[in-house]
């Protein structure tokens, strides 16, 4: 295969670029790659070129532009996964799950439930590896696009700030009604959409409230539980096939 790099300074205008830092070191000693060799470029914003080394050294690795090629398709929905931070590195599996399935945005929320401390997320390190994670994803899976991860953030500014047409809220099967049972899935896709996947503890009844006050629809994923950090993935999967 050959290896795709991600270059988020690259311009249409490009006929030659310095590889990053990161991504040079990688070439050169992970997959001890020669000039000559063929690569491809994307920005993370949708545009991907062909493109072949020229040059590699300690210094850098320069690769020459050969022309664009086209991008994998983007899903038609834009889709913002809030995910509850979860313990450990599952919020790291979901991130990358959830960029593999063609995700807009990842929203990770601070819940009543959520057992990580908001500390940890002071000096920024947690949130720069997610980023790096997406990146990491988006290579491996073909996307030319790398979405944000959002820095996290309480359910109720997330509501607050969202502009999606569609709001889906993952609960237990007890709390959906009937009306929203028959509501779900629509079948016509929206233009965007959020949808919110609690912690390993589940919602509290006051957040399942404020989700249904700002107009989301409760949505079950059958009567079995499962893991906080396989909902997502399930649920995404779900919606792909049936928005396309």
């Amino acid at each position: 295969m050959v290896p795709r790099v991600y270059v988020p300074s690259l311009e249409p205008r490009d006929r030659s670029v310095s590889l990053p830092a990161d991504e040079a070191a990688h070439l050169r000693r992970v997959l001890r790659i020669k000039a000559g060799a063929a690569v491809r470029l994307f920005d993370g914003r949708g545009c991907e070129v062909a493109a072949r080394v020229i040059a590699v050294d300690r210094a850098a690795v320069v690769a020459e532009i050969e022309g664009p090629v086209a991008a994998a398709p983007e899903w038609g929905v834009r889709v913002t996964l809030a995910q509850a931070v979860l313990k450990g590195d599952k919020t790291d599996d979901v991130i990358r799950d959830a960029v593999m399935m063609g995700v807009a945005a990842v929203q990770p929320l601070l819940t009543d439930r959520t057992d990580v401390p908001a500390a940890a997320f002071s000096h920024g390190r947690r949130l720069e590896r997610w980023q790096r994670i997406a990146v990491s994803s988006a290579k491996q899976c073909g996307r030319a696009v790398v979405p944000p991860v959002l820095a996290p953030r309480a359910l109720q500014d997330c509501l607050e700030a969202a502009q999606a047409e569609v709001g889906l809220m993952l609960v237990e099967p007890a709390a959906v009604t009937a009306s929203a049972a028959v509501a779900w899935p629509r079948a016509d896709a929206p233009g965007s959409a959020l949808v919110l996947v609690g912690p390993e503890g589940g919602w509290a009844d006051a957040e399942v409230a404020q989700a249904l006050a700002a107009g989301c629809l409760p949505v079950s994923l059958g009567p079995r539980t499962l893991r906080a950090d396989a909902a997502a993935i399930v649920a995404l999967s779900v919606l792909q096939y049936v928005w396309g």
